[in-house]
């Protein structure tokens, strides 16, 4: 099969189909998306070798008793041990021996095929297109700010970063019945907020430092700079972003104000397929450009240029 391998170097190469394991299921790829995680791995943010990706939609394909058989799905991207603590307490992504689908341990999704273990499996509603399925990991990522704190919809919250995580962040609050302001670098970005009640500003322009809940997706160290800026005395920041390299932090930043700096990574799956299946969000306007899996290193090269969203790889379209 046809894969997107990095090992210090991207390259397609043809590798051997995966073989399902016990209690795991073949799936061939539909759309595959293109993450800022992704790109940063590129860049030293986690050591790996193997298979990248870790967002798509697809169908399983075997074995042949599996009752998953024929269905369109998305997955879960930590694989756990289900037997340590964190994995008893319901907590399996922080399990200390987890792997992460195409940035820890595990082969990704930029590929004809991958396998993952059917517990991970979740059905995509009929009604549903590959094109909205595939945003399915980045919006559940979304929703786990709303399980960060309490009170949003008494609160003002500011996104910082109008790509795709900031874009859903923004969304999915207004949902929450939040005031929710968003900053970022493009205003046809923040044009995309709009129809979900949400202010857009150019950074240049965000003025004030009184929100009560400010969350961090910019994808760049700027933007936890600019969030503790505008955070108000003993509000709270909430932390999406990921990458190589780190921020230096004054800890008078957060004592002073007594400012709390929460992490939030992962999120539920199920209510991000509810949302969008029933029509309240619609990610499908943040795709920028869409290539066949042969073409993948041109796209990862795409989705590195500034002003661009999501990048998405038709796996299906290259046939086997």
């Amino acid at each position: 099969m046809l894969a997107l391998y990095f090992d210090g170097d991207l390259r397609l190469l043809e590798v051997p189909k995966p073989e399902p394991g016990p209690g795991e299921v073949l799936i061939r790829v539909h759309l595959a998306g293109v993450c800022r995680t992704d790109i940063e791995v590129l860049h030293g943010y986690r050591p790996f070798t193997g298979i990248l990706g870790h967002e798509f939609v697809g169908v399983v394909e075997g074995p042949p008793d599996s009752p998953w058989l024929g269905r369109r799905i998305v997955g879960e991207i930590n694989l756990a041990c289900g037997s340590c603590p964190w994995c008893r307490q319901g907590l399996a992504r922080h399990c200390r021996s987890r792997r992460v689908l195409g940035i820890q341990g595990r082969d990704g999704v930029f590929a004809q095929f991958l396998t993952l273990p059917a517990a991970n499996l979740h059905a995509v509603p009929d009604n549903l297109p590959d094109e909205a399925a595939v945003f399915t990991e980045p919006l559940a990522a979304a929703l786990a700010v709303t399980g960060s704190i309490s009170g949003l919809a008494e609160s003002r919250v500011l996104v910082v970063g109008d790509g795709p995580l900031g874009l859903l962040s923004a969304f999915v609050l207004t949902l929450q019945g939040a005031e929710v302001h968003l900053a970022g670098h493009y205003a046809e970005h923040l044009a995309l907020a709009e129809p979900y009640g949400v202010k857009g500003f150019l950074e240049t322009d965000l003025r004030g430092r009184d929100y009560e809940v400010v969350v961090e997706a910019s994808g760049s160290p700027r933007g936890l700079a600019l969030a503790l800026e505008r955070v108000r005395p003993r509000g709270t920041v909430i932390l999406k972003s990921t990458y190589k390299g780190q921020v230096p932090l004054d800890p008078a930043t957060l004592v002073v104000p007594e400012v709390r700096l929460v992490g939030s990574r992962c999120g539920p799956f199920p209510a991000a397929l509810r949302l969008m299946a029933r029509g309240w969000i619609d990610p499908q306007p943040l795709i920028s450009q869409r290539f066949p899996l042969s073409q993948a290193c041109v796209a990862m090269a795409q989705a590195q240029q500034p002003g661009v969203l999501k990048v998405l790889l038709d796996c299906k379209a290259e046939g086997g």
